[in-house]
């Protein structure tokens, strides 16, 4: 007995209720489950309980995997906020940071009940955590001829979706979008003498940006140096000793995009012998509690507020800069008088304030006070270099001098 199911249950009932079920009695044997006809004709006369002991399988293993599979179907229905409708003049798509994605819902729901239902416009959307990844959006983008139907407002992190010449970047690159954000000047913190990252050809927004910082074991050093910055990351003393967060595509591409930029492939080569694990951030936070623990992992700056501070855990902000990951938003440029009042939203303090206080996600928004000293430097790519490479092909380059310097124990 589970909360889904009983073992007296029919094959049928059960897949009825969870069609993601289906694949899982189809790999023991039920071979026909995918057809209605067959599963009616099948499912119905046999239970869970005698199915399985006719395939002589283990009850509690394959109940746990039929679990596994509905508490995976749910996750995923969980973390997606999606209203469709046909008739749409406005459609959204794109990825939100995990942390944040909450709150942004909340905050964007409660402005579609007033604002945004006031406008003499039908909108419908697709915002899913960026734990989804991008997959589903490269889908549907790869089959896409015409920019008419391509959607009028993207949000995402990283580099490889919105600059991939096969993806966004060649709608881009005709011209297909345009900032209409209205911030003439970004945050003091991201429009200096030193970055810039207002896009001088006015296609692309960014509304706030994810930074990579370093997490020390100091009880792991033995004797080294603590690194301060990403030149000390990439010494022969902490070969096989690094954390890297792999499974965080954004921002361990533009990890190695700012690496290749600044010590060519030379330094990602270093980097790839640097590697000791990849892990998710929420475990790196523990990673002291592991047999092999990195010394050092490099992670989003929010997960760094987990840390306990009377644990041998340690916050660094590099000398040389937290390297970002911009979260852009782009908006059709055939449609701006329409898209006016979402991209106000999504560029508004209200939500720069969700990004940077909630989220640690610093915003580009002037009126938003980051609470960041000035001190902490970032590390950006710079819109010459971004404009002047092939993304997609560059990350791809990237990613192989990385792979080819690992060393597989």
């Amino acid at each position: 007995m589970t909360k889904y199911f009983n073992v007296k249950d029919s094959l049928y009932d059960i897949t009825e209720r969870y069609p993601e079920t289906i694949d899982l009695f189809e790999s023991i044997g039920f071979e026909g489950m995918k057809n209605e006809n067959q599963r009616k004709l099948i499912g119905k006369s046999i239970t869970l309980e005698t199915a399985l002991k006719m395939k002589k399988i283990n009850l509690d293993v394959f109940t746990e995997n039929l679990e596994d599979a509905i508490n995976h179907n749910k996750a995923i229905n969980d973390e997606t906020d999606k209203v469709t409708n046909n008739d749409a003049d406005i459609k959204i798509e794109g990825i939100l940071p995990c942390p944040v994605r909450i709150p942004l819902m909340e905050s964007f729901n409660k402005w579609m009940e007033g604002t945004g239902n006031n406008l003499d416009t039908k909108m419908e959307y697709e915002l899913k955590a960026a734990s989804m990844g991008v997959d589903w959006l490269k889908e549907s983008l790869e089959k896409t001829e015409d920019p008419d139907v391509l959607s009028d407002i993207f949000i995402s992190a990283g580099f490889d979706l919105f600059f991939d010449k096969k993806l966004i970047g060649k709608w881009a690159s005709k011209g297909v979008f345009e900032d209409i954000t209205k911030m003439e000047h970004y945050n003091k913190e991201f429009d200096n003498e030193e970055i810039c990252l207002k896009d001088p050809n006015n296609n692309y927004s960014i509304i706030g940006v994810v930074p990579a910082v370093f997490l020390i074991n100091i009880e792991e050093l033995n004797g080294r140096d603590m690194p301060k910055s990403w030149e000390d990351i990439l010494k022969p003393e902490f070969e096989n000793s690094v954390s890297l967060p792999i499974g965080d595509f954004d921002l361990f591409n533009a990890i190695l995009l700012n690496i290749h930029q600044k010590y060519g492939e030379e330094g990602l080569r270093k980097l790839g012998k640097c590697l000791s694990t990849g892990m998710h951030p929420s475990e790196m936070v523990k990673s002291h509690r592991k047999q092999d623990k990195p010394v050092v992992t490099i992670m989003p700056y929010f997960f760094t507020k987990m840390i306990k501070n009377e644990g041998p855990m340690k916050p660094v902000w590099p000398l040389d800069g937290a390297i970002i990951s911009p979260i852009f938003l782009l908006s059709k440029k055939s449609k701006k008088d329409m898209l006016e009042p979402v991209v106000d939203f999504f560029a508004s303090k209200e939500v720069g304030e969700i990004l940077s206080h909630n989220g640690k996600f610093p915003s580009v928004n002037p009126e938003v006070d980051n609470m960041i000293s000035m001190e902490h430097k970032y590390m950006w790519l710079g819109w010459d270099y971004i404009y002047n490479n092939d993304m997609g092909e560059l990350i791809n380059r990237c990613e192989s001098i990385f792979n080819e310097n690992i060393d597989v124990k």
